[in-house]
């Protein structure tokens, strides 16, 4: 198999595939040597690390760039979280998804959300023909790309999150969705409610309060990812090391 088939394929095993949430070839190498069987890079992680907010602020060519670097370095598959697509036109949106499969991306994340200070959901008819059209282009294109489709209603804590989960999960599964994704679910009866809801796999996002990988397992999740927390985890322990390196005014606390 390619990487596409392999990565398409870990998304049917019972066990959940747990995606390590990737922003520069050595957090890459870090999962792959560590038995990760696929990456993502982190809209949050990689936008942070270049000096970017969050929220398609990142130049798309540095997301193109890092994406080449990694798919030259690592051999497990990398897919790529392109927030509302770079874009707020289809052809635009659907040029950009080929420049990342050009990257050797094997999988997108596209959100039903705009980015900025109000985010809020795009009407569901209308995201779902946008799903429809890139379901399409990939199909007619013949691109090896997995399109896992974000919708945010638990992100932006609506108190309908989980009637519009089921009923966006249900749209975008017949526009030609090939995953959902629901980040800031965390309750297993809701969990399961949105399985039930549609025969794609779901993905699921690192919280506090997610129930462990084999609770999730027995929920019938199929992807499980971390956002940006791991990056923010890394760079957390950074910063309190080099308060420990000011404070000792020595290096000691490096080899400790």
């Amino acid at each position: 198999m390619n990487s596409f088939e392999t990565f398409k394929h870990l998304h049917k095993n019972t066990a959940p595939l747990l995606i390590g949430n990737v922003w520069d070839v050595k957090s890459a190498e870090i999962f792959q040597t560590n038995g990760f069987r696929a990456i993502g890079i982190s809209s949050q992680a990689i936008s942070n690390a270049l000096g970017y907010q969050d929220g398609e602020n990142l130049p798309f060519e540095e997301l193109l760039r890092v994406s080449k670097r990694i798919t030259d370095m690592v051999n497990i598959p990398l897919t790529v979280d392109m927030e509302a697509g770079y874009s707020r036109n289809l052809q635009g949106i659907l040029e950009n998804i080929e420049k990342l499969h050009d990257c050797g991306a094997v999988g997108i994340n596209l959100e039903d959300t705009l980015p900025g200070e109000n985010r809020s959901l795009v009407a569901a008819a209308s995201f779902a023909e946008t799903i429809a059209t890139v379901a399409e282009h990939i199909k007619k294109k013949k691109l090896n790309i997995f399109l896992n489709i974000r919708t945010d209603a638990f992100l932006l804590g609506l108190p309908n999150a989980l009637e519009e989960t089921q009923a966006r999960a249900k749209l975008y599964h017949a526009a030609g969705a090939d995953g959902i994704f629901v980040p800031c679910i965390t309750d297993s009866i809701d969990i399961a409610a949105v399985v039930r809801s549609t025969s794609l796999p779901i993905n699921v996002m690192c919280m506090p309060d997610l129930p462990g990988f084999k609770a999730l397992e027995s929920l019938g999740v199929k992807r499980i990812s971390m956002g940006g927390f791991f990056f923010n985890k890394i760079y957390d322990q950074a910063g309190i090391l080099a308060r420990r390196i000011m404070k000792e005014q020595g290096f000691s606390s490096i080899f400790s």
